[in-house]
């Protein structure tokens, strides 16, 4: 029990500190059978992973990787070479017909319509506002004047003389009037206020202090004190009920519970994680040894590939196929290719003759229906001919021309 109660960091105090890289028998004895039993595990899985990886990269560079270059060109021979010629061809030749059908059918109409109809109608229009309201802004300032001189002369006078004479002295009297009339309400209310007041003072307020002094103020402390004694020992009883539940809690299930993690689920839990630890690290080893002998597989398998298949089939191609191919091709398609190119010179050469023999009937047709043509006349451009060879008759020099 006293040894369960000790605080969890004597024991951390008091034990040496273990290094990370520290090793007890458990991981020494577990290491060795684990990485074995991994091992066997984990070479045909990493040697099914290192298949599957290389066919899967034969399968991207020799089938995927050209289907889908075919399927992006059958794409772009499908759908984006027809709509960019729809487009190009189509649409924007179509779109800028449109646009110059609508100039010339719209705009150039409206624009004619808008200057040389509407602008001076609209002008002639303005003009005639303009003169029309200069003329009702004259009549109008003539009735404003008319009209604010009768208003002032049979409204405004009338009513100041009112105001002056008849409100005005009116109203004054009625102020002097309330003005008393407060005066004696003022000093007749603060009588009724005083006596009322002394009233208050002597019926109420003294009556109210003395029984809040000598009744209410005993009677509240009395009241307290038991409030406050009765709180204490209700107090008392709690502390006393918590502790006995404390203790009773303490003793039946935190010192046992404390008991069982410290000596069974801590051993257990270090020693599962050395177990576990072990396991990770014999994966690690292992995946790599099953990656060295995948390896050291592939390149024999390769080798024994290259030696029965690939070496076999490149000297059937250099020793046979190729002085074949050679033999063919001297013998048999040189030949073709040169009877052919003759052929087609042949062909060419055809062409062209019937062609000339078309533009030389089209010219004589042409000749026989319309005459010969008109042949221009060489200008005179007023150059200077090119000097002639010297001789022993001429001379170009400044002592021996003519």
């Amino acid at each position: 029990m006293v040894e369960l109660e000790k605080a969890p960091g004597a024991d951390a105090r008091r034990e040496p500190a273990g290094r990370s890289d520290a090793e007890g028998c458990l991981a020494v004895a577990v290491r060795v059978p684990v990485r074995i039993v991994v091992l066997v595990l984990v070479v045909p899985v990493r040697l099914v992973w290192d298949a599957l990886v290389v066919v899967g990269r034969f399968l991207r560079d020799v089938v995927l990787r050209p289907v889908g270059r075919a399927l992006a060109w059958l794409g772009r021979a499908v759908f984006v070479w027809p709509l960019v010629g729809l487009w190009r061809y189509v649409v924007v030749p179509l779109a800028k017909g449109v646009g110059w059908l609508g100039n010339v059918l719209l705009v150039v109409p409206a624009v004619w319509l808008y200057r040389w109809v509407l602008t001076p109608v609209g002008r002639a229009l303005v003009w005639a506002c303009a003169g029309v309201g200069a003329v009702l802004a004259v009549i109008g300032r003539g009735l404003y004047a008319g009209v604010a001189w009768l208003a002032r002369y049979l409204v405004v006078v009338p009513a100041l003389a009112v105001w002056r004479w008849v409100l005005t002295p009116v109203g004054r009297a009625l102020v002097w009037f309330c003005a008393g009339v407060g005066a004696v309400l003022t000093v007749i209310g603060r009588g009724l206020y005083a006596g009322v007041a002394w009233l208050a003072r002597y019926l109420v307020v003294v009556p109210a202090l003395a029984v809040w002094r000598w009744v209410l103020t005993p009677v509240g402390h009395a009241l307290a004190w038991c409030a406050r004694q009765v709180v204490r020992g209700v107090g008392l009883f709690v502390t006393g009920v918590g502790t006995v539940l404390y203790w009773t809690v303490r003793v039946l299930l935190v010192l046992p519970a404390l008991a069982v993690w410290r000596w069974v689920l801590v051993p257990l839990g270090r020693a599962l994680a050395v177990v576990g630890r072990e396991v990770a690290d014999a994966l690690g080893h292992a995946w790599r040894i099953a990656g060295y002998v995948s390896r050291a597989v592939g390149r024999f398998l390769g080798t024994l590939l290259r030696w029965t298949v690939v070496e076999p089939v490149r000297w059937v191609y250099r020793s046979v196929l190729t002085p074949v191919g050679h033999a063919v091709r001297d013998a048999v398609l040189r030949p073709l290719a040169e009877a052919g190119r003759s052929a087609g010179r042949a062909a060419r050469q055809a062409l062209a003759s019937a062609r000339l023999s078309v533009r030389q009937a089209r010219a004589d047709v042409r000749r026989m229906l319309f005459g010969e043509p008109v042949r221009r006349q060489p200008v005179d451009r007023r150059e200077p001919s090119g000097g002639g060879t010297r001789t022993l008759d001429s001379s170009t020099t400044a002592l021996t021309k003519d």
